[in-house]
Protein backbone atom coordinates (compact mmCIF):
# COMPACT_ATOMS: atom_id res chain seq x y z
CA UNK A 1 0.00 0.00 0.00
CA UNK A 2 1.52 3.62 -1.02
CA UNK A 3 0.46 6.57 0.94
CA UNK A 4 0.95 10.38 0.28
CA UNK A 5 2.03 11.09 3.50
CA UNK A 6 4.71 13.68 3.71
CA UNK A 7 7.44 13.51 6.30
CA UNK A 8 6.16 17.58 7.29
CA UNK A 9 2.65 16.81 7.45
CA UNK A 10 1.08 16.18 11.07
CA UNK A 11 0.18 13.43 12.95
CA UNK A 12 -2.58 13.30 15.41
CA UNK A 13 -1.78 11.07 18.53
CA UNK A 14 -4.84 8.72 20.30
CA UNK A 15 -4.26 11.11 23.54
CA UNK A 16 -5.74 14.07 21.43
CA UNK A 17 -2.01 15.56 21.28
CA UNK A 18 -0.88 16.44 17.55
CA UNK A 19 2.93 16.30 16.26
CA UNK A 20 3.84 18.95 13.94
CA UNK A 21 5.56 16.32 11.65
CA UNK A 22 6.46 13.12 11.31
CA UNK A 23 10.54 12.98 12.34
CA UNK A 24 12.02 11.54 15.51
CA UNK A 25 14.71 12.44 17.63
CA UNK A 26 15.55 8.05 18.93
CA UNK A 27 16.19 7.53 22.55
CA UNK A 28 20.36 8.13 22.70
CA UNK A 29 22.39 7.36 26.15
CA UNK A 30 23.65 10.92 25.52
CA UNK A 31 25.70 10.17 28.85
CA UNK A 32 25.50 13.62 30.36
CA UNK A 33 23.99 13.72 33.21
CA UNK A 34 26.40 15.17 36.26
CA UNK A 35 26.94 11.66 38.11
CA UNK A 36 24.18 12.94 40.85
CA UNK A 37 21.67 12.24 38.46
CA UNK A 38 20.57 15.87 37.51
CA UNK A 39 20.77 17.08 34.04
CA UNK A 40 23.57 19.63 33.19
CA UNK A 41 23.62 22.93 31.07
CA UNK A 42 25.94 21.21 28.12
CA UNK A 43 22.58 18.35 27.92
CA UNK A 44 20.06 21.34 28.17
CA UNK A 45 21.83 22.75 25.02
CA UNK A 46 22.00 19.25 22.97
CA UNK A 47 18.30 19.06 23.34
CA UNK A 48 17.56 22.86 22.44
CA UNK A 49 19.97 22.09 19.61
CA UNK A 50 17.27 19.55 18.49
CA UNK A 51 14.48 21.77 18.84
CA UNK A 52 15.71 24.26 17.03
CA UNK A 53 16.62 22.24 14.72
CA UNK A 54 12.62 21.07 13.86
CA UNK A 55 12.01 17.44 14.82
CA UNK A 56 8.44 17.16 16.43
CA UNK A 57 9.36 14.48 18.92
CA UNK A 58 12.90 14.13 20.52
CA UNK A 59 13.29 11.65 23.63
CA UNK A 60 15.97 11.35 25.77
CA UNK A 61 17.62 7.75 26.83
CA UNK A 62 17.49 6.13 30.06
CA UNK A 63 15.73 8.37 32.71
CA UNK A 64 15.95 6.57 35.75
CA UNK A 65 13.02 6.17 38.45
CA UNK A 66 16.04 5.52 41.31
CA UNK A 67 19.44 5.00 41.20
CA UNK A 68 19.37 1.47 41.84
CA UNK A 69 19.48 0.23 37.84
CA UNK A 70 20.93 2.44 35.66
CA UNK A 71 22.48 1.83 32.35
CA UNK A 72 25.61 3.94 32.83
CA UNK A 73 26.24 6.78 35.70
CA UNK A 74 26.28 9.80 33.17
CA UNK A 75 22.04 8.47 33.39
CA UNK A 76 19.27 11.30 34.16
CA UNK A 77 17.24 9.95 37.79
CA UNK A 78 13.69 11.93 38.35
CA UNK A 79 12.92 11.20 42.20
CA UNK A 80 11.34 12.32 44.53
CA UNK A 81 14.83 13.33 45.86
CA UNK A 82 15.88 15.20 42.03
CA UNK A 83 16.32 18.91 42.24
CA UNK A 84 13.28 19.51 40.16
CA UNK A 85 13.84 22.66 39.41
CA UNK A 86 16.80 21.65 36.78
CA UNK A 87 14.66 18.85 35.34
CA UNK A 88 12.36 22.00 34.58
CA UNK A 89 15.03 23.71 33.11
CA UNK A 90 15.64 20.74 30.73
CA UNK A 91 12.38 20.33 29.95
CA UNK A 92 11.95 23.86 29.17
CA UNK A 93 15.17 24.01 26.71
CA UNK A 94 14.29 20.68 24.74
CA UNK A 95 10.20 21.46 23.98
CA UNK A 96 11.04 24.52 22.47
CA UNK A 97 9.84 25.12 18.64
CA UNK A 98 6.98 23.04 19.88
CA UNK A 99 8.81 19.93 20.36
CA UNK A 100 7.15 16.93 22.37
CA UNK A 101 10.55 16.45 24.93
CA UNK A 102 9.84 13.02 26.22
CA UNK A 103 12.12 10.78 28.95
CA UNK A 104 12.95 7.16 28.22
CA UNK A 105 11.98 5.79 31.41
CA UNK A 106 14.62 3.19 31.87
CA UNK A 107 15.79 0.33 34.33
CA UNK A 108 18.59 -1.42 33.05
CA UNK A 109 17.84 -4.31 35.07
CA UNK A 110 20.23 -7.23 34.67
CA UNK A 111 22.41 -5.10 32.57
CA UNK A 112 22.40 -2.21 35.59
CA UNK A 113 25.79 -0.53 35.23
CA UNK A 114 28.38 -2.86 37.81
CA UNK A 115 30.27 -0.25 39.07
CA UNK A 116 27.25 1.27 40.78
CA UNK A 117 24.56 -1.47 40.74
CA UNK A 118 24.00 -4.98 42.11
CA UNK A 119 21.69 -5.96 38.62
CA UNK A 120 18.94 -8.05 38.88
CA UNK A 121 16.69 -9.13 36.02
CA UNK A 122 14.02 -11.55 35.51
CA UNK A 123 15.93 -14.52 36.40
CA UNK A 124 19.42 -15.56 38.24
CA UNK A 125 22.12 -15.34 35.31
CA UNK A 126 25.79 -16.73 35.59
CA UNK A 127 27.28 -15.97 32.50
CA UNK A 128 30.63 -14.12 31.15
CA UNK A 129 30.42 -10.51 30.95
CA UNK A 130 26.83 -10.97 32.51
CA UNK A 131 25.89 -11.56 36.58
CA UNK A 132 22.47 -10.83 38.02
CA UNK A 133 20.61 -11.80 40.82
CA UNK A 134 16.52 -12.82 40.53
CA UNK A 135 14.36 -9.95 41.00
CA UNK A 136 11.38 -11.16 43.88
CA UNK A 137 8.29 -11.39 43.04
CA UNK A 138 7.31 -8.21 45.72
CA UNK A 139 10.15 -6.43 43.75
CA UNK A 140 8.44 -7.14 40.12
CA UNK A 141 5.11 -5.78 41.60
CA UNK A 142 6.08 -2.79 42.78
CA UNK A 143 7.98 -2.09 39.42
CA UNK A 144 4.91 -0.23 37.51
CA UNK A 145 4.43 2.21 40.52
CA UNK A 146 7.95 2.95 40.23
CA UNK A 147 7.58 3.71 36.50
CA UNK A 148 4.20 5.28 37.03
CA UNK A 149 5.58 7.94 39.60
CA UNK A 150 8.69 8.61 37.36
CA UNK A 151 6.04 9.32 34.39
CA UNK A 152 4.18 11.62 36.96
CA UNK A 153 7.43 13.74 38.13
CA UNK A 154 7.74 14.49 34.25
CA UNK A 155 4.28 15.74 33.63
CA UNK A 156 4.96 17.76 36.48
CA UNK A 157 8.18 19.31 35.59
CA UNK A 158 7.14 20.29 31.96
CA UNK A 159 7.60 17.05 29.66
CA UNK A 160 5.21 16.39 26.95
CA UNK A 161 5.27 12.47 27.25
CA UNK A 162 7.31 9.34 28.28
CA UNK A 163 8.58 6.55 26.80
CA UNK A 164 8.43 3.28 28.60
CA UNK A 165 11.71 0.94 27.78
CA UNK A 166 10.98 -1.84 26.68
CA UNK A 167 13.55 -2.51 23.93
CA UNK A 168 17.25 -3.61 23.32
CA UNK A 169 17.63 -5.94 26.64
CA UNK A 170 16.93 -3.41 29.01
CA UNK A 171 14.31 -4.72 32.05
CA UNK A 172 10.92 -4.83 30.31
CA UNK A 173 12.96 -6.28 27.37
CA UNK A 174 14.48 -8.73 29.84
CA UNK A 175 11.12 -10.07 30.99
CA UNK A 176 9.96 -10.31 27.26
CA UNK A 177 12.54 -12.14 26.05
CA UNK A 178 13.30 -16.11 26.90
CA UNK A 179 17.16 -15.12 27.10
CA UNK A 180 16.50 -13.50 30.12
CA UNK A 181 13.28 -15.01 31.51
CA UNK A 182 13.23 -18.10 32.69
CA UNK A 183 10.74 -17.90 35.39
CA UNK A 184 7.71 -20.17 36.11
CA UNK A 185 5.29 -17.68 37.88
CA UNK A 186 2.89 -15.65 36.15
CA UNK A 187 5.74 -13.52 34.88
CA UNK A 188 7.03 -16.11 32.55
CA UNK A 189 6.64 -18.30 30.43
CA UNK A 190 4.17 -18.09 27.28
CA UNK A 191 4.44 -14.56 25.75
CA UNK A 192 1.02 -13.60 27.73
CA UNK A 193 2.71 -13.89 30.95
CA UNK A 194 6.43 -12.51 29.46
CA UNK A 195 4.58 -9.65 28.72
CA UNK A 196 2.59 -9.01 32.09
CA UNK A 197 4.50 -6.68 33.77
CA UNK A 198 4.80 -4.39 30.55
CA UNK A 199 1.08 -4.20 30.71
CA UNK A 200 0.68 -3.85 33.91
CA UNK A 201 3.66 -0.67 33.94
CA UNK A 202 1.27 1.16 31.14
CA UNK A 203 -1.49 0.64 32.89
CA UNK A 204 -0.17 2.13 36.60
CA UNK A 205 1.36 4.65 34.22
CA UNK A 206 -2.06 5.65 32.33
CA UNK A 207 -3.54 6.12 35.78
CA UNK A 208 -1.18 7.97 37.08
CA UNK A 209 -0.93 10.87 33.94
CA UNK A 210 -4.18 11.06 33.34
CA UNK A 211 -5.51 10.39 29.35
CA UNK A 212 -4.33 13.61 27.60
CA UNK A 213 -0.48 13.17 28.07
CA UNK A 214 1.36 11.03 25.86
CA UNK A 215 2.73 7.32 26.24
CA UNK A 216 4.93 5.49 23.87
CA UNK A 217 6.59 2.08 23.96
CA UNK A 218 9.99 1.07 22.62
CA UNK A 219 9.58 -2.58 21.55
CA UNK A 220 12.15 -5.09 19.94
CA UNK A 221 10.87 -6.43 16.56
CA UNK A 222 13.33 -9.28 18.21
CA UNK A 223 16.22 -9.76 20.16
CA UNK A 224 18.75 -10.78 17.16
CA UNK A 225 19.76 -13.66 19.26
CA UNK A 226 18.86 -17.25 18.64
CA UNK A 227 16.85 -18.27 21.77
CA UNK A 228 15.71 -14.65 22.15
CA UNK A 229 12.84 -12.71 21.24
CA UNK A 230 11.48 -13.54 18.05
CA UNK A 231 9.30 -11.86 15.39
CA UNK A 232 6.19 -13.87 16.24
CA UNK A 233 5.95 -12.98 20.16
CA UNK A 234 6.74 -9.67 19.34
CA UNK A 235 3.83 -9.31 16.88
CA UNK A 236 1.75 -10.51 19.94
CA UNK A 237 2.99 -7.84 21.96
CA UNK A 238 2.04 -5.68 19.08
CA UNK A 239 -1.69 -6.57 19.12
CA UNK A 240 -1.82 -6.23 22.87
CA UNK A 241 -0.66 -2.80 22.66
CA UNK A 242 -2.83 -2.28 20.50
CA UNK A 243 -5.64 -2.79 22.66
CA UNK A 244 -4.37 -0.60 25.48
CA UNK A 245 -4.07 2.98 26.08
CA UNK A 246 -0.38 3.92 24.66
CA UNK A 247 -0.42 6.57 21.97
CA UNK A 248 3.08 5.21 19.79
CA UNK A 249 4.50 2.06 19.33
CA UNK A 250 8.29 2.61 18.60
CA UNK A 251 10.09 -0.67 16.41
CA UNK A 252 13.27 -1.48 16.90
CA UNK A 253 15.43 -4.30 17.57
CA UNK A 254 18.60 -5.48 18.54
CA UNK A 255 20.11 -6.53 22.40
CA UNK A 256 23.09 -5.84 24.60
CA UNK A 257 23.48 -9.83 25.71
CA UNK A 258 27.19 -10.20 25.70
CA UNK A 259 28.70 -10.78 22.69
CA UNK A 260 25.59 -10.01 20.48
CA UNK A 261 25.85 -7.47 17.58
CA UNK A 262 24.21 -3.99 17.64
CA UNK A 263 21.28 -3.18 15.63
CA UNK A 264 23.61 -1.41 13.39
CA UNK A 265 25.90 -4.61 13.19
CA UNK A 266 25.49 -6.45 9.87
CA UNK A 267 21.56 -5.41 10.01
CA UNK A 268 21.74 -4.58 5.98
CA UNK A 269 21.63 -1.26 4.28
CA UNK A 270 18.95 1.19 4.59
CA UNK A 271 15.74 1.04 7.35
CA UNK A 272 16.81 -2.23 9.50
CA UNK A 273 13.50 -3.26 10.98
CA UNK A 274 11.08 -1.89 7.73
CA UNK A 275 9.53 -5.76 7.30
CA UNK A 276 9.13 -6.29 10.64
CA UNK A 277 6.53 -2.72 10.67
CA UNK A 278 4.73 -3.49 7.49
CA UNK A 279 3.93 -7.16 9.61
CA UNK A 280 3.02 -5.00 12.83
CA UNK A 281 1.02 -2.46 11.04
CA UNK A 282 -1.62 -5.46 9.98
CA UNK A 283 -1.74 -6.23 14.12
CA UNK A 284 -2.45 -1.93 14.97
CA UNK A 285 -3.69 1.29 14.58
CA UNK A 286 -1.75 2.78 16.65
CA UNK A 287 0.86 5.36 15.29
CA UNK A 288 3.70 3.17 14.76
CA UNK A 289 7.34 4.86 14.24
CA UNK A 290 10.69 2.82 12.78
CA UNK A 291 14.11 3.46 14.58
CA UNK A 292 16.77 2.27 13.00
CA UNK A 293 19.43 2.89 9.86
CA UNK A 294 17.61 5.84 8.28
CA UNK A 295 20.17 7.49 6.84
CA UNK A 296 18.58 9.56 3.95
CA UNK A 297 15.46 11.91 3.28
CA UNK A 298 14.55 8.81 0.62
CA UNK A 299 14.76 5.90 2.90
CA UNK A 300 12.69 8.07 4.91
CA UNK A 301 10.15 9.17 2.59
CA UNK A 302 9.93 5.89 1.19
CA UNK A 303 8.91 4.05 4.62
CA UNK A 304 6.41 6.63 5.51
CA UNK A 305 4.85 5.95 1.37
CA UNK A 306 4.87 2.30 2.12
CA UNK A 307 1.97 2.49 4.48
CA UNK A 308 4.16 0.93 7.42
CA UNK A 309 4.81 3.35 9.68
CA UNK A 310 3.82 6.80 11.03
CA UNK A 311 7.19 9.06 12.43
CA UNK A 312 10.40 8.02 11.05
CA UNK A 313 12.89 7.64 14.45
CA UNK A 314 16.20 9.06 13.40
CA UNK A 315 19.43 8.81 16.11
CA UNK A 316 22.82 9.05 14.35
CA UNK A 317 21.79 10.90 11.54
CA UNK A 318 20.64 13.79 13.63
CA UNK A 319 23.97 13.40 15.62
CA UNK A 320 26.29 14.54 12.14
CA UNK A 321 23.59 17.21 11.63
CA UNK A 322 21.20 18.50 14.43
CA UNK A 323 19.27 20.84 11.95
CA UNK A 324 18.59 18.12 9.78
CA UNK A 325 14.14 18.07 9.08
CA UNK A 326 15.00 21.65 8.28
CA UNK A 327 17.40 21.31 6.02
CA UNK A 328 15.05 18.01 4.77
CA UNK A 329 12.15 20.88 5.07
CA UNK A 330 14.01 23.52 2.91
CA UNK A 331 15.13 21.14 0.10
CA UNK A 332 18.90 21.18 1.71
CA UNK A 333 20.92 18.01 2.30
CA UNK A 334 19.15 15.18 1.21
CA UNK A 335 21.70 12.84 3.39
CA UNK A 336 24.21 13.55 6.01
CA UNK A 337 27.96 12.39 5.65
CA UNK A 338 28.11 9.23 7.81
CA UNK A 339 31.99 8.60 9.05
CA UNK A 340 34.35 5.21 7.62
CA UNK A 341 35.81 3.79 10.66
CA UNK A 342 38.30 1.42 8.85
CA UNK A 343 38.91 -0.19 11.97
CA UNK A 344 36.81 0.07 15.56
CA UNK A 345 37.27 -1.71 19.27
CA UNK A 346 33.88 -2.99 20.18
CA UNK A 347 32.12 -0.15 21.72
CA UNK A 348 34.38 2.56 19.78
CA UNK A 349 31.39 3.79 17.55
CA UNK A 350 29.27 4.40 19.60
CA UNK A 351 31.65 5.68 22.03
CA UNK A 352 32.44 8.60 18.92
CA UNK A 353 28.51 9.10 18.81
CA UNK A 354 28.22 9.68 22.30
CA UNK A 355 31.12 12.25 22.28
CA UNK A 356 30.09 14.15 19.72
CA UNK A 357 26.99 14.44 21.33
CA UNK A 358 28.97 16.30 24.25
CA UNK A 359 30.61 18.81 21.77
CA UNK A 360 26.79 19.68 20.09
CA UNK A 361 25.72 20.21 23.99
CA UNK A 362 28.61 22.83 24.16
CA UNK A 363 28.21 23.97 20.48
CA UNK A 364 32.28 22.82 19.31
CA UNK A 365 31.18 20.42 17.05
CA UNK A 366 33.36 20.01 13.93
CA UNK A 367 33.16 18.89 10.57
CA UNK A 368 36.78 16.91 11.28
CA UNK A 369 36.30 13.23 12.13
CA UNK A 370 37.48 12.54 15.24
CA UNK A 371 40.01 9.78 15.67
CA UNK A 372 38.15 6.84 17.11
CA UNK A 373 40.52 5.65 19.58
CA UNK A 374 40.86 9.61 20.78
CA UNK A 375 37.01 9.50 21.19
CA UNK A 376 37.43 5.84 23.50
CA UNK A 377 39.50 7.77 25.80
CA UNK A 378 37.00 10.75 26.23
CA UNK A 379 34.44 8.47 26.76
CA UNK A 380 36.22 6.06 29.30
CA UNK A 381 37.94 8.96 31.11
CA UNK A 382 34.06 10.49 31.61
CA UNK A 383 32.38 6.95 32.43
CA UNK A 384 35.22 6.99 35.33
CA UNK A 385 34.60 10.51 37.13
CA UNK A 386 30.78 10.18 36.69
CA UNK A 387 31.08 6.46 38.56
CA UNK A 388 33.06 8.47 41.46
CA UNK A 389 30.77 11.14 41.64
CA UNK A 390 27.88 8.71 41.22
CA UNK A 391 29.56 6.48 44.04
CA UNK A 392 30.18 9.42 46.44
CA UNK A 393 26.78 10.89 45.93
CA UNK A 394 24.32 7.66 46.25
CA UNK A 395 26.48 4.62 47.48
CA UNK A 396 26.04 1.44 45.76
CA UNK A 397 22.77 0.58 44.23
CA UNK A 398 20.55 2.31 47.04
CA UNK A 399 17.06 1.30 46.56
CA UNK A 400 15.23 5.18 46.83
CA UNK A 401 11.77 5.17 48.70
CA UNK A 402 8.80 4.56 45.34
Amino acid sequence: MQSSRNLFDSVPLPCGVVLKNRIAKSAMSDSLGDGTGHPTAEQGRLYQRWAEGGVAISIIGEVQGTAAYPEKPGNLVLSDSSDLDRFRELARRGSENGVQFWPQLGHAGALAYAPVSSPKGPSALDLPGLHCAELTIDEIQLLPLEFAQTARRAQQVGFGGVQIHAAHGFLLSQFLSPLFNKRCDEYGGTITNRMRLLMETIEATRAAVGPNFPIAVKLNSSDQLEGGLDHSDALKVVAALDRSSVDLIDVSGGTYFPGAKSASDGAGRGPYFLEFAKQARTHTTKPLMLTGGFKTRAQAENALASGAIDIVGLARALVLEPALPDFWENDQMPEPVFPRFHKSPEGGVTAWYTMRLTDIGADKESSDVVEIEQAIKRYEKRDALRTKIWLDHFGKHIDQPL
